[in-house]
């Protein structure tokens, strides 16, 4: 019999979450933890516990808020019993869209950090103990293209490319800090999602499956790295 691989993913009601969590239900050795700040209003992700052959849990959590986060954990142990987390995938994100950086909303700036940032960084630590139980032990920070210095990018986008630099950064500090786990960030690429916009050049079911091979073939080699959906390194 094949033993259970457990993923929870974060910002699972729309765009990559959902689609990373009808690819992973697919699979029916798959326990998914699905969270979204309202299970009530994301009709898509519920729909899926109906046909999957894996097994969905949907589970309430805002990655800005730290009483959620800390408020989840009790909730996802009892769904995973004796077993751990394999896979911690930090998928949620928020935007301002296109400010710049003399140009932000202060307000929007901090809120920003705390979801992209402190989110991430948050879920990291109460989850530990979970992922210390896991066979896997991988955490998948989501970046962006955007993050990247080395690509220029230029002026566009500056809060949000800002919280996702600081995010690489704690992925790097969680990989130096427990090299006994697989903590690494991936840039999705730009994808057609209600974030990406349709003018995209990715649709979500092939970068998600890249994500998905991604996770399922890192190894210590890709700890601490900025990777791109297809593996190929991104430079800082």
């Amino acid at each position: 019999m094949v033993e259970a691989t457990t993923w929870l993913v974060t910002g699972s009601s729309r765009g990559i979450g959902l689609e990373l969590v009808r690819q992973l239900v697919s699979d029916p050795s798959n326990i998914v933890v699905a969270t979204c700040r309202d299970p009530a209003r994301a009709p898509k992700l519920s729909a899926l516990k109906d046909a999957a052959p894996g097994q969905l849990y949907v589970v309430a959590l805002d990655v800005g808020s730290e009483a959620s986060i800390r408020g989840s954990v009790a909730e996802v142990e009892g769904i995973l019993g004796s077993k751990g987390l394999d896979y911690l995938y930090n998928n949620a994100a928020i935007t301002e869209g296109d400010d710049s950086a003399f140009d932000f909303s202060y307000d929007g700036l901090l809120d920003t950090l705390r979801a992209n940032v402190g989110g991430p960084a948050l879920m990291g630590t109460v989850y530990l103990p979970l992922l210390e139980k896991g066979r896997r032990k991988v955490i998948v920070n989501m970046t962006s293209g955007l993050a990247s210095i080395g690509l220029d990018f230029g002026a566009k986008n500056a809060t949000y490319s800002i919280s996702k630099t600081a995010l690489n950064m704690l992925a790097y500090k969680q990989a130096k800090t427990r090299p006994d786990l697989i903590a690494y960030v991936v840039d999705p690429g730009w994808v057609k999602t209600d974030m990406g916009g349709p003018d995209a050049m990715m649709e979500v079911e092939e970068s998600v499956g890249r994500l998905i091979r991604l996770a399922t073939t890192a190894t210590a080699e890709s700890s601490g790295r900025f990777l791109r959906h297809d593996g190929e390194q991104v430079p800082w």
